[in-house]
C-alpha cells in the first residue's frame, strides 16, 4: 500500500497512455482518493516522430523475448519526457500494447514500469492488465472503472455509455445509480470493433497520411454495402460482452476494400467501424440516455453523423459534459494507478469477464530496483 495514499486520502495522480493508433503519448493529472473524481489537472502531449512511429507499428504483435530494444527506447523515452516536472503523488503507466490474446499467450504492453519510477523519482503502478488475464479475464478494456466515477463526477443521472474510439472501438455502459463499479448492475463493457486504425492503415498506404482529417476522404466516397454486409457477418459481433480485441485482429477488413476507389475505401471502413457500434450497443441492457465519444474518432464527422443518424439516443463529444477527449485514456490510469495502491478492483466480471473482481497492477518505488 502507498503511504501517500491512505485510504481516504485524495491525491494528485499522473496518468499516460500510449494508444494503438500510435500518434504518441498523452500525460494528464487528476484529483481523486481512487472512488470519486474531485479536480482533473495539466495535461501534455508527445507526438511520436514518423520514423518513432515506424520503429513501434514494426513491434506490433510481438511478445517478450523478442528483440524489442529500439521500440522499447521509443517508448521510455516519450514517456518520461511527457512526464517529467508534471508532478503528482504517483504515477500510472499503461505502456504500448504491442499483442493482445487474452486465454492463449496473453497480454503484452511495452515499458519498464521500475525504470520509470527511478527515472521521475516517483512511484509508479504498471502492467495493469496481467492480473486480469491470469484470472480468466479479457484484460480489456480497463477504463470502465474510470467510467463510472466521470459519470457520479457530471452528475449523471440515468444510464450513459462512454464511446471510446481509438485504434479499437471500446464501449462503457454505466448505471451511475449504483454506487460502487463492481457492484452487480453498475458496469457493462467491452470492444465494439476496429475503429480508427483500418483507417488509418488505409490512409497511410494510398495517400501517405496518418488519418483521414475531418472525415473528408470519407465524405467523398460512397459506402459499399456488400463489403459492409460481409464485416457484419463476423461472429465477433454474436459473441456476448465481455470481450476484447487485439489492434488487428480485423486486419482483412481492408482486403474487404482492396478494389474500391480510395474514397470509397474510406468511406466503407467509416462505416464498417460505425456499425459495428450500433451492434455492441445491442448488447447494452437499455439503451443510453446519451452516448458520450471519446478519442480521436469523435474528431471524424462522417464516423459521428452515422452514430447520429442509427441511434435514438444524443450522440456527442465528452467535451458537452466538461470532459476532455484527448485525455480520458491517461486520466483513467492515474485514476486507477490509485486504486491499486490503495487495494481497490480495477476490473470486475463485467468488464472483462475476470472470475472474480481483482486489483490489477505492479506498483515500483524509487530506489528499490
Amino acid at each position: 500500500m502507498l503511504k501517500a495514499v491512505g485510504d481516504g486520502a485524495r491525491v494528485w495522480a499522473l496518468g499516460a497512455m500510449s494508444g494503438t493508433s500510435l500518434d504518441g503519448v498523452d500525460a494528464a493529472l487528476v484529483e481523486t482518493d481512487g472512488q470519486d473524481i474531485f479536480a482533473f489537472g495539466e495535461t501534455r502531449y508527445r507526438a511520436y516522430s514518423a520514423a518513432e512511429q515506424k520503429v513501434l507499428a514494426a513491434a506490433l504483435g510481438r511478445w517478450p523475448g523478442d528483440d524489442l530494444a529500439d521500440a522499447e527506447a521509443v517508448v521510455m523515452g516519450a514517456h518520461i519526457e511527457a512526464l517529467s516536472g508534471m508532478g503528482g503523488a504517483l504515477v500510472g503507466f499503461h505502456g504500448q500494447t504491442l499483442a493482445h490474446e487474452p486465454g492463449g499467450r496473453g497480454t503484452h504492453q511495452l515499458g519498464d514500469g521500475a525504470a520509470l519510477a527511478e527515472a521521475l523519482g516517483l512511484p509508479v503502478v504498471w502492467d495493469f492488465r496481467s492480473a486480469d488475464v491470469r484470472l480468466g479475464g479479457q484484460g480489456a478494456p480497463l477504463a470502465p472503472f474510470f467510467h463510472h466515477a466521470c459519470a457520479r463526477h457530471i452528475g449523471a443521472d440515468a444510464p450513459v455509455a462512454f464511446l471510446n474510439l481509438g485504434g479499437v472501438g471500446n464501449l462503457t455502459w454505466v448505471d451511475p445509480s449504483v454506487r460502487r463499479p463492481e457492484e452487480p448492475g453498475a458496469l457493462i463493457a467491452f470492444d465494439t470493433g476496429p475503429a480508427n486504425a483500418p483507417i488509418n492503415d488505409l490512409m497511410m498506404a494510398r495517400r501517405g497520411l496518418p488519418y483521414d482529417e475531418g472525415g473528408r476522404l470519407a465524405r467523398s466516397g460512397t459506402v459499399a454495402d456488400g463489403a459492409l454486409e460481409l464485416f457484419l457477418e463476423e461472429a465477433y459481433f454474436l459473441k456476448m460482452p465481455p470481450k476484447s480485441l487485439d489492434r488487428d485482429a480485423f486486419a482483412d477488413m481492408i482486403d474487404l476494400v482492396e478494389e474500391l476507389p480510395d474514397a470509397d475505401a474510406a468511406a466503407t471502413l467509416t462505416a464498417m467501424s460505425a456499425a459495428a457500434v450500433l451492434r455492441g450497443i445491442e448488447h447494452c441492457p437499455a439503451q443510453p440516455a446519451r452516448l458520450l465519444v471519446t478519442g480521436g474518432g469523435r474528431h471524424n464527422p462522417v464516423m459521428m453523423d452515422m452514430l447520429r443518424a442509427a441511434l435514438d439516443c444524443e450522440v456527442a463529444p465528452v467535451e458537452d459534459v466538461g470532459l476532455d477527449g484527448d485525455m480520458l485514456e491517461a486520466q483513467a490510469f492515474g485514476y486507477l494507478a490509485v486504486r491499486v495502491a490503495r487495494g481497490l478492483p480495477t476490473s470486475c466480471a463485467s468488464t472483462t469477464g475476470v472470475r472474480a473482481a481483482v486489483s490489477g497492477g505492479t506498483l515500483s518505488r524509487p530506489g528499490e530496483g
